[in-house]
């Protein structure tokens, strides 16, 4: 018997912890309100292939996901880069 992959979840982490988020469209799509759920089918039936995962993982992650994201990219652009390092690890680059 194969396992029902509308239960399949991937791991993001919101304010540092673990959380399971749905890993299919069935998933996401069981998760929707019935507008959201309508807008999410209109936008993945026409996503290209490439753009999918990033599609379906937008929609699948929590409220408090999305706040946390909209918050670190408010700081970044006020100029606040307290706490990130750059690429090459060395944290005291102007900026980083």
């Amino acid at each position: 018997m194969e396992p029902d992959s509308a239960l399949a979840t991937m791991t993001t982490y919101v304010n540092g912890q673990p959380v399971a988020v749905p890993a299919t469209i069935a998933g996401v799509r069981a998760i929707l309100s019935d507008a959201d759920r309508a807008a999410f089918d209109a936008e993945i039936e026409t996503t290209p292939a490439i753009q999918l995962p990033a599609t379906l993982i937008r929609w699948a992650l929590p409220p408090e996901a999305i706040r946390a994201d909209d918050e670190a990219v408010a700081r970044l652009r006020a100029g606040d880069f307290s706490g990130c390092v750059s690429l090459d690890g060395d944290a005291h680059h102007p900026g980083a």
